[in-house]
């Protein structure tokens, strides 16, 4: 019962939690609120409606985002209810695969109307899609997928290469033969060379046969020969040529990749330069802004904003309590800093705002007489000026938390239950305003 929805009664969705402890899905409270000025919690309602309270109205800005039940609901186990399917895993995996669920009924994209099993697409668009049709830019004829296929290989000529008289086995379409014939000229020439020596070996031996005597059409044909061996010998040059540019450029390439690879190691070293630059800025930023902030005279105000985030966080445990710059009591006295836990700590957690005084290691604490045993008052400050919230106290000089510190700051003192949480939110009030409230410590240092 527990991971469903207050509205819809389904899973929780993004579930947030309203201040009277019940859960919506974050979509279910958005239209909640949307549609009804000053809607009421439900489960109030059913649940007792004589003790509705303030908490009971719903606003999405006074939810807060669940991270432990949807932690929860992401990890409880499930199977796929599809007809066929056997998938079993869980929660935070079942949206990946519903888009996956080979089982699942889907409609065809083309818009034929047809629903079809997501494994089955494949086939109905090949073979029953009455949508899914191919023109063939040649005869123009409109064809399915398969078809259009067994069409199409038929239609690829696949001729031989140009040099296959002189030996070269290629074939292919046109668009293979010319990326072949223009990486395979080295080859092509040897083979076209090695078919002229042939030719000229024939053309001697029928010479010799007739007695020396060889007619003018072999002489020709002796003579476009050596023009061919002049060729060969011309484009032989061309690729030896072609080939010293490659080995160049390829020189180049590696002195290039060089200066690069040097550019890149004065790139990182002046990033690191940069990074070590920041870092120290960084440091001088943090020092002034401490400056800034810093007070020596025991009094500190102390300015938190963003309260509705930070009381989330404080509540989903995302951060538990925040800490306050570092004050002092006298220029070379005591150190110390505020602590406070908005959703409360101790006997006051979940109902109450708990704010501690903590004794932080300083400077001059070798200088410094102890116990520490100064009044402390904490204020939280109307900011209407009408009803500020006042508590004090006297440090117990036999606890730990008031002695000379050994680490960097002592176990924190002071009042768990300072400030109900409900006075904190009520609107008769105005100690948290535009999302923002002041603390104030006033340290008696007489």
């Amino acid at each position: 019962q527990k991971y469903l929805c207050s509205n819809c009664n389904n899973i929780l969705k993004k579930a947030l939690q309203t201040l009277c402890g019940h859960r919506y899905c974050s979509a279910c409270l958005s239209w909640i609120v949307r549609n009804n000025k000053n809607a009421i919690c439900q489960k109030c309602k059913e649940e007792d409606p004589s003790i509705l309270s303030e908490g009971s109205l719903l606003a999405e800005e006074r939810a807060f985002g669940d991270a432990a039940i949807n932690k929860e609901i992401s990890e409880l186990k499930v199977h796929c209810v599809t007809l066929g399917c056997s998938w079993a895993g869980i929660m935070k995996n079942f949206e990946e695969h519903q888009s996956l669920c080979e089982y699942a009924l889907i409609p065809c994209h083309t818009g034929c109307g047809h629903m079809v099993m997501r494994k089955k697409l494949a086939d109905h668009l090949e073979n029953g899609c009455v949508n899914n049709v191919t023109t063939c830019q040649k005869c123009k004829r409109s064809l399915s997928s398969s078809e259009y296929q067994n069409h199409s290989t038929s239609l690829i000529n696949k001729d031989g290469c140009r040099f296959s008289e002189v030996g070269c086995s290629f074939r292919g379409s046109k668009e293979k033969i010319k990326e072949h014939e223009k990486t395979a000229v080295g080859a092509h020439m040897l083979l076209l060379l090695q078919h002229i020596k042939q030719l000229k070996a024939s053309l001697c031996a029928a010479a010799k046969a007739a007695n020396g005597v060889i007619p003018q059409s072999e002489l020709n044909l002796e003579n476009k020969l050596h023009v061919f061996e002049n060729i060969v010998a011309v484009l032989n040059k061309e690729v030896e040529t072609s080939n010293l540019e490659i080995t160049a450029f390829r020189r180049q390439s590696e002195l290039d990749q060089n200066i690069i690879r040097g550019l890149e190691l004065k790139i990182a070293e002046l990033h690191r330069c940069l990074t070590q630059k920041d870092a120290g800025l960084s440091s001088l930023h943090k020092s002034l802004l401490f400056s800034e902030q810093a007070s020596y005279d025991g009094v500190f105000l102390w300015k938190i904003t963003d309260v509705g985030r930070k009381l989330q966080d404080s509540v989903t445990g995302r951060t538990v309590s925040l800490y306050s710059p570092a004050f002092y009591t006298a220029k070379y006295g005591y150190k110390v800093c505020l602590r406070v836990y908005l959703n409360g700590d101790g006997t006051g957690k979940g109902t109450h705002v708990s704010l501690f005084f903590v004794v932080m290691k300083g400077d001059y604490d070798a200088l410094l007489p102890w116990p520490f045993r100064h009044k402390v008052t904490f204020m939280l400050l109307d900011q209407n000026n009408r009803e500020h919230i006042i508590d004090a106290f006297r440090p117990d000089l036999t606890s730990a938390s008031f002695q000379r510190p050994v680490n960097d700051m002592n176990v924190a003192s002071g009042c768990p239950m300072f400030l109900p949480l409900s006075k904190l939110q009520s609107p008769k009030y105005a100690y948290v305003k535009e999302d923002t409230l002041f603390l104030k410590c006033i340290i008696e240092t007489n």
